[in-house]
């Protein structure tokens, strides 16, 4: 931390959209080791909800303004394409910075902020869903046995265009399903089986209209021998699971996902008791044919993100996502969009 900070991790978000209101301010605001000072939005509407969330945070319309605050940490809750332009900036102003995925617009965007130096973190917050905990404490206990495939399915069902930068900007500036959720299902493919190959990929523009990929299938062989099937969808009616795992002992699947999203979304804090538990009926399955035994679900925790960020910044501990795990997610998902 720079000379300016105190104990608490002065903190500034850029962006007031769902990413910024949903899944950095909740946990930035209930952790005491931060201090939420100023958010930046030009959105009068966002500006309105920003001071109603946040009464003690001082409102902003530009990244500038809040750049030069002199904050500890900038969270960039901003579109991929400038991702860039802001992190730099911010970087170059002393402040640590926090990305939202995805990471930025190309590899090279993302090569170019992990050289200006500085600490850099990417919000890969999916590492923390109930269900991924879950399928990585199966793997890890050697239950299922030897792991050949892994499966992962991410989908939504979002069938109108709506005026949103994911909707309206084209892929060459980072947008689309398959780098939008593709940067999740990845990175937990990577953090679960290590580095991986792209063997195949399937991108398609689904809706009248659209400018970027609404659907995805990405096939990825890792080093470790797993091939991993990654599904992601903004078009998808129905889903199938959302993990299946096969082993030479066991397999495990689970459906639907990760509760916590949706609980932010209807108004609740991370700081709620029993937040990110999942109930008995979203539990996963562990077995074979017939013979399958539920499996109780890991308990879900966004907030041992920005736990490990300040642990980074105030303790001197290792990065809770190493900026160059993500780069290697990037890698994976411009090569997709080559295929």
């Amino acid at each position: 931390m720079n000379e300016r900070s105190s104990k608490r991790i002065s903190t500034g978000i850029i962006g007031y959209g769902l990413s910024g209101r949903i899944f950095h301010s909740p946990f930035v605001a209930t952790n005491d080791r931060f201090s939420l000072d100023v958010i930046a939005t030009s959105d009068p509407s966002r500006q309105a909800e920003a001071r109603a969330h946040h009464p003690g945070a001082e409102i902003v319309a530009t990244p500038g303004e809040l750049i030069e605050r002199g904050l500890d940490l900038v969270v960039l809750a901003s579109p991929a394409h400038v991702h860039l332009e802001q992190g730099l900036a911010a970087l170059a102003s002393g402040a640590a910075v926090v990305i939202d995925k995805p990471f930025a617009a190309s590899v090279s965007q993302a090569e170019q902020l992990i050289a200006a130096g500085g600490n850099l973190f990417v919000y890969q917050n999916r590492r923390w869903d109930g269900d991924f905990l879950t399928v990585r404490k199966l793997v890890e206990s050697g239950a299922l046995g030897t792991v050949h495939r892994f499966e992962s399915t991410f989908e939504r069902w979002s069938p109108a265009l709506r005026d949103r930068w994911q909707d309206t900007t084209p892929i060459s500036q980072g947008a689309g399903i398959t780098f939008d959720l593709g940067s999740h299902v990845v990175d937990q493919a990577l953090q679960l089986f290590g580095p991986a190959t792209l063997v195949d990929a399937e991108l398609s523009v689904l809706r009248e209209g659209g400018v970027s990929d609404d659907d995805a299938f990405l096939s990825l062989r890792h080093d470790s021998g797993v091939h991993s099937h990654l599904t992601v969808s903004r078009f998808a009616g129905q889903s199938g699971p959302r993990f299946r795992v096969l082993g030479s002992k066991s397999a495990y699947a689970s459906y639907g996902l990760d509760g916590q999203e949706p609980a932010l979304m209807a108004g609740a804090s991370p700081a709620d008791p029993g937040f990110g538990e999942q109930p008995e009926s979203a539990w996963g399955t562990l077995g074979t044919g017939a013979d399958l035994v539920p499996v109780p679900m890991e308990h879900g925790d966004y907030a041992a993100f920005y736990a490990g960020v300040a642990a980074t910044l105030l303790d001197g501990a290792a990065s809770p996502v190493d900026a160059r795990d993500s780069l290697a997610v990037l890698s994976i998902l411009e090569q997709a969009h080559s295929f």
